[in-house]
């Protein structure tokens, strides 16, 4: 069966966020990710973890300027000493939280660059990352998001990323799959998943098209969970979806889900 984590950005926003580890450890989640940890001290977060018995499964690297739109820097030619110093900030909280997955947003697509300064820079400081992981025993992860959500971003197709991850030629580098990001944008869901399977290191999940619970939409989540299992997925599945009216109320879908596969193999 999955593991699943709750994403602390966009679930129990009823609460503040430093009481949404609790609020998740109390509904069931033995994980959570999130977007961003900067706002809080590195060992108050870790802290909060060990208290509540969750493994923190994923957070990004700092993005830039998020309050002014900014959407990551990973392609941006001119700010690779940026880049590094997030990945070094990234570095001091994986550290403190225990986690060994990290994703890189690769940046809205900067005006008059051309496409192949945007690739050589995203690829140079990917491998970099990759190589300031390593040694951490943490897989960076990058993720193709859908051009409706966020017009212009520089990595939107399941291919293009399994391709980018072939260049970039770091074991420790994989692909973020978010299953509402890549319904939107492509569809065929599973075979897509079964194509690029070796190279996924963590699933996102949201109802499509609202991204509310994934009980609802155009997608079959059952389906995808079991396929996951036969597939023998070992990660993460990130609830990274915004509840329709409460998030502990939302769970159903999770707690019929895990009453359907009790005593399964």
């Amino acid at each position: 069966m999955p593991r699943f984590a709750a994403n602390l950005s966009m679930m129990y926003t009823e609460v503040p966020f430093l009481e949404r580890f609790a609020a998740a450890a109390a509904d069931g989640f033995t994980a959570v990710e999130f977007l961003f940890p900067y706002e809080y001290p590195a060992a108050e977060l870790g802290a909060l973890l060990k208290q509540h018995q969750l493994t923190q499964a994923l957070f990004n690297l700092p993005p830039g300027d998020w309050a002014a739109g900014e959407r990551g820097m990973a392609c941006h030619p001119g700010r690779e000493r940026e880049f590094a110093d997030g990945v070094e900030q990234a570095l001091e909280y994986a550290r403190a939280t225990g986690c060994r997955s990290l994703h890189a947003m690769a940046g809205l697509i900067p005006p008059d660059v051309p496409a192949a300064a945007l690739r050589a820079t995203y690829v140079a400081n990917l491998r970099a990352a990759a190589a300031a992981f390593a040694g951490h025993g943490i897989t960076l992860m990058i993720e193709p998001i859908n051009t409706r959500d966020m017009p212009g971003f520089y990595l939107n197709w399941q291919q293009q990323a399994h391709d980018l991850v072939a260049e970039i030629g770091e074991p420790n580098v994989k692909v973020q799959m978010d299953f509402y990001h890549c319904q939107v944008m492509e569809g065929d869901l599973a075979m897509r998943l079964k194509k690029h399977f070796a190279g996924v290191g963590h699933i996102q999940i949201a109802g499509v098209p609202e991204r509310h619970e994934p009980d609802e939409g155009e997608v079959s989540y059952p389906y995808l969970f079991d396929l996951l299992d036969s597939l023998g997925y070992e990660g993460f599945v990130g609830c990274e979806y915004r509840p329709r009216n409460g998030t502990s109320e939302g769970l159903g879908w999770l707690r019929s889900y895990h009453a359907s596969r009790k005593g399964t193999a």
